[in-house]
């Protein structure tokens, strides 16, 4: 897969800033790494490939914050409009770390505030501040549940209205029961749009018969991981991902 990926022209994180799309449109799609490569191969004529310092393929590590009775896994479970998210994610790379806060709202768009962060201690005043602002739970309510690690390419279209990331070797570890779950080859696709402008990958999608399919990574992490958790509104999409992985064909 490094050798496809290298083959895409690159871009700079400063030529980037213009496709941020911190109010967009999200589509998750998965698959798994010998359909990836098929998929890179007809993209390389309308992508370019981020890169910094020579990297593309870079090493992301998030942990996911809930309250303890894990209320935004379960705003999420029964489709809650207006839904959450906080996570601090860490871009091993550039050695840069984010507090995170993403809202879905109930016109499907994905609005994230974010601000650069040091650790993930909630005690202090900036971060109290910025979740007192953009997050309908207290802070005290708070800690840490899933941690995930991941490596991630970043494709851009050549028009600059999208990005596509491309999440590879993705591993779990529930810090609540002290679970791992490794996703050997499974796939997260994720296109993320300003509205519906043409998207070249979605043509390429279609034929190699990758459909969409939602995946949030905290929410599946959380119910392979924690047995005690309801997961009757994602027992459809554990058993597809399960599909998928079996298949050796894809």
């Amino acid at each position: 897969m490094e050798r496809i990926i290298n083959d895409f022209k690159p871009i700079t994180l400063a030529e980037m800033k213009s496709v941020k799309l911190m109010n967009r449109t999200d589509t998750k799609f998965v698959t798994t790494l010998p359909m990836l490569k098929k998929l890179l191969e007809m993209a390389r004529g309308d992508y370019y490939a981020q890169e910094i310092d020579g990297e593309r393929n870079m090493l992301y590590d998030t942990t996911y914050f809930d309250t303890r009775d894990f209320d935004m896994y379960a705003e999420h479970q029964h489709g809650h409009t207006n839904r959450q998210k906080l996570r601090f994610r860490t871009y091993v790379s550039s050695h840069l770390q984010f507090m995170e806060i993403k809202t879905k709202n109930n016109h499907g768009r994905t609005k994230k505030k974010r601000i650069e962060v040091d650790d993930m201690e909630l005690a202090d005043s900036k971060k109290r501040e910025f979740i007192a602002s953009h997050l309908h739970f207290d802070a005290d309510t708070l800690i840490p549940h899933m941690h995930n690690h991941f490596h991630r390419v970043t494709l851009v279209n050549f028009a600059k209205t999208e990005r596509l990331t491309i999440d590879t070797a993705l591993h779990f570890h529930n810090m609540q029961t002290g679970v791992d779950k490794d996703m050997g080859p499974l796939v997260i696709v994720e296109l993320k749009r300003d509205g519906l402008v043409y998207s070249p990958v979605l043509n390429m999608l279609r034929q190699l018969r990758i459909h969409p399919h939602g995946f949030s990574k905290y929410c599946m992490g959380a119910a392979m991981t924690n047995d005690r958790l309801p997961v009757n509104n994602f027992k459809t999409k554990l058993i597809d991902i399960n599909r998928i992985l079996n298949l050796n064909t894809l």
